[in-house]
């Protein structure tokens, strides 16, 4: 709890400084953050945001950029896209930032994409990962893959790695990124030669999947994939090996806080995700080291997407030797560096070119965590 509160503090004296007396500093540059601080996914929104204060203390304890301090000035958008755009208006108007990190999902993020492209303020969000949140333009970047990438990726793994030739899909009908998820695993695991026996649905804020497992366990899959967020796959991880279905299970990055809900049910389990903590990677392993120092915990991939992210801004400045938007939106364009989460460059959508981490969920000591199982490049 303390460290929590100095992150906090240190947060609030960031803004302090940049109003000091009401005027604002012009040695210090605000670079602002929205993330979903509360409410169901804030879990995806701390870690982010947490990673990426770390990576602007460092920044200013190095002296800054360009002989100038930095400033995090953070907002809770709470998940809800109305919100989204009141933050950036806020951050946008009131505190002048036009480089802004965020949101953590998919439509969060382009309920501001349209807006931020408008207002030519670079916006790069850690984990958004529906292919349209770049469309508005080319002041908007990502740090994370997208979800078709993911959902080929997962379909190759499936397929080579595991052995996989009949998988079965439950996802939620009513969210892009699952339902992208799902539709690009399909369409790749297919073309690889494999067979979709089943291809279940279910609506946002449904509880009780036993009549789309029991459907699914009757096509007796070799492999389930769930494309869906931690807290409904939780439930379906309980209730698939309820019903004896008792093969692996395959998932995307929104499983990141899964290991906190489940005990060894999940067991047999993989997911694609932007980051392994137990990384041998030396840029990797610090981070980790400074994320544990810092906040007194283990770094999710959303910590070290976050802290990329902030990076990434940090590198554009840098290279455009400018705190000006447009010209940092030209330098992030030509990045080509090794980062915490790999080597990234970014295509002409301004997504990044990366591979993908695969962990898997294991029992150690009696607690469930995230083990680093391999990589799958882009081909």
């Amino acid at each position: 709890m303390k460290k929590i509160f100095f992150a906090v503090l240190a947060t609030c004296f960031a803004i302090s400084s940049v109003f000091a007396g009401g005027r604002r500093d012009a040695n210090v540059v605000p670079i602002g953050a929205i993330f979903p601080l509360s409410g169901p996914v804030a879990f995806f929104g701390t870690e982010s945001r947490d990673g990426a204060l770390l990576a602007l203390e460092q920044i200013n304890a190095a002296g800054g950029l360009l002989g100038r301090q930095l400033a995090f000035i953070a907002e809770d958008d709470q998940n809800i896209p109305e919100e989204t755009i009141l933050a950036f208006q806020r951050l946008f108007t009131r505190d002048n930032a036009r480089l802004i990190i965020g949101s953590s999902t998919s439509g969060a993020t382009m309920a501001v994409s349209t807006l931020a492209q408008a207002s030519q303020a670079v916006l790069i969000s850690p984990s958004a990962t529906n292919v349209n949140v770049t469309n508005a333009g080319d002041f908007i970047f990502r740090a994370c893959f997208i979800d078709s990438f993911q959902g080929i990726v997962g379909a190759e793994f499936a397929f080579y790695n595991l052995g996989s030739r009949r998988a079965a899909v439950l996802y939620d009908a009513g969210a892009d990124y699952n339902t992208d998820l799902a539709l690009a695993f399909r369409q790749h695991f297919e073309s690889l030669g494999g067979e979709v026996v089943s291809f279940e649905a279910y609506m946002t804020g449904d509880v009780d999947f036993n009549a789309q497992i029991t459907r699914m366990a009757a096509t007796s899959p070799d492999l389930v994939f769930l494309p869906n967020f931690f807290n409904d796959v939780a439930l379906q991880v309980m209730q698939l090996r309820g019903q004896g279905v008792d093969v692996p299970l395959l998932g995307g990055d929104g499983w990141g806080g899964l290991t906190d809900l489940i005990g060894t049910e999940a067991e047999n389990t993989f997911w694609t995700g932007a980051f392994a903590a137990d990384t041998t990677a030396p840029k990797g392993v610090a981070f980790v080291n400074d994320f544990q120092a810092r906040f007194g915990r283990v770094p999710s991939q959303f910590a070290a997407l976050g802290f990329v992210a902030m990076q990434l801004v940090a590198e554009g400045i840098l290279a455009a030797g400018s705190f000006d938007a447009p010209a940092v939106r030209d330098a992030m364009a030509r990045i080509d560096g090794e980062f915490v989460t790999g080597n990234i460059r970014f295509d002409a959508n301004r997504n990044p070119i990366k591979g993908a981490a695969v962990l898997q969920i294991v029992s150690r000591d009696g607690v469930m965590v995230n083990a680093y199982y391999t990589t799958i490049n882009p081909r």
